[in-house]
């Protein structure tokens, strides 16, 4: 598609003609970097980025809907922004899909969270869907202007930017980015800002195979103070594709490192994605993230959650869980997708993170895909299945009817809402998603109140 090239005089313009004061685009919210990644107006409450297509769906091609939060959660002040919005580069088209991927950091260090968006349906020179990648700016107002990272697809369906992950994976204490494009893991490193990326750009493939990447997690596995970066992608063979786990060490240079299998099939073919997504998260608190990425595909889509134990040299020990696994309720089925939606975070409050496991094809009481979550916590040892939850709208307190496509549990995020310490669950279902209170004991399934599910689709982690 045609790219238009804005100046910084023309965002000026633009802003003066919304009664907007350039101003805002530079002045800092603080001297230091934001301290909340998605605090996107240095106000020091995290907002909300959410996938749309503009207030009234006048972009088609997509759009990013930004709620801004106050002390007692989102607010009601909205931001829409799309590739038609000034100061943006390119233009709005159907199936762009501009906002569809997201992940903020404050990339600048101005005091003001940045969002980098993915426009994976991107068209570029005759390339179709190669994608492509826009930072866009925090400011006093809320976001403002963008810049687009340098492309690395140079083939139609590359699909820059099919995931997104930050860290400083250098060390040298500014935001990098780490993006899929064209199947591999590309690492931005150096100074990412209004001007552009001042460092190095490094794609990163296994020796002697086929691996394709499907997504990236990104977190301090080894406990130094670089940020590591674990590819999670398709392996196939001439007969058998499968899926991997495969750790980057951060530093100057990423250092490639172990594998783990995540899922296997002795058949050609198959769907992207077999490794599905993760999180990394000090299970154990020895000071090292642990790698949880759930496969949903597993066995017959059964499901599985595999955890890779962080260590100094790079993960170690691995553990496998299933609903199959003793102490974890119910039994392994056709179409659960156990570990299809997974959040990490202290529910209780004792310093180890917890993982929630989401299983939206449980069949319950005769209905198919009603749906339902575990949560499994924290120990010296690593996560356990001992004092297990399982909950759905089956259970005393939680609101809604079990019913045939409710889903509940497709989607789930871990966050402290109201500040004391212990983090809220947040559940998605298609009769209502909820909210449910963390506490010393773990889930409370009293006081569990209904929230909206686009409030769940704008929490990044």
């Amino acid at each position: 598609m045609r790219r238009r090239i804005t100046t910084t005089a023309a965002v000026a313009t633009a802003l003066l003609a919304t009664g907007l004061a350039p101003l805002a685009l530079s002045t800092p919210a603080t001297a230091a970097a934001a301290k909340y990644a998605d605090d996107f107006n240095g106000d020091g409450y995290r907002d909300y980025a959410e996938y749309s297509y503009g207030a009234e769906y006048e972009a088609p091609g997509g759009a990013v809907k930004i709620t801004f939060g106050t002390a007692n959660g989102p607010g009601t002040r909205v931001q829409y922004v799309s590739q038609n919005t000034a100061g943006v580069p390119g233009s709005d088209e159907a199936d762009d899909n501009f906002g569809e991927v997201r992940a903020a950091a404050d990339f600048n260090a101005d005091g003001y969270g940045d969002l980098a968006v993915a426009a994976t349906g991107e068209d570029l020179a005759g390339r179709l869907n190669a994608g492509t990648v826009t930072i866009l700016w925090g400011s006093r107002t809320g976001l403002s202007g963008g810049t687009d990272l340098p492309s690395r697809t140079h083939t139609s369906y590359g699909r820059m930017g099919a995931d997104l992950a930050v860290g400083d994976f250098n060390g040298d204490g500014k935001k990098d980015l780490a993006l899929v494009a064209s199947g591999k893991a590309w690492v931005y490193l150096g100074t990412i800002s209004r001007t552009g990326v001042a460092g190095s750009i490094t794609s990163y493939d296994r020796d002697n195979i086929y691996f394709e990447v499907t997504s990236l997690v990104a977190g301090n596995v080894t406990g130094d103070n670089k940020t590591d970066l674990v590819a999670i992608g398709d392996v196939v063979g001439e007969n058998s594709i499968g899926s991997d786990a495969w750790f980057l060490k951060g530093g100057s240079k990423m250092v490639p490192g172990r594998t783990l299998r995540l899922e296997g099939k002795n058949s050609a073919g198959g769907e992207s994605q077999r490794g599905g997504d993760g999180v990394i998260a000090d299970f154990d608190k020895d000071g090292k993230g642990d790698i949880a990425i759930g496969t949903p595909l597993f066995s017959s889509y059964r499901g599985e959650v595999s955890v890779w134990y962080g260590a100094a040299a790079g993960p170690a020990k691995s553990a496998r869980f299933t609903q199959n696994t003793a102490g974890i309720a119910d039994t392994a089925e056709t179409d659960d997708r156990f570990g299809a939606s997974i959040a990490a975070g202290d529910i209780n409050g004792d310093g180890y993170r917890d993982l929630a496991i989401g299983s939206y094809g449980e069949r319950i009481a005769g209905q198919p895909y009603a749906g339902g979550f575990h949560v499994l916590y924290g120990r010296a040892g690593g996560l356990s299945t001992a004092g297990s939850q399982w909950l759905a709208r089956s259970s005393t307190g939680i609101p809604g009817n079990v019913t045939d496509g409710d889903m509940f549990g497709a989607k789930l995020r871990l966050r402290d809402g109201n500040g004391d310490g212990k983090a809220d669950l947040y559940v998605s279902g298609g009769n209502g998603s909820v909210r449910l209170l963390g506490s010393a004991t773990g889930l409370r399934t009293t006081g569990v109140t209904s929230v909206p599910e686009t409030l769940i689709d704008g929490m990044l982690p």
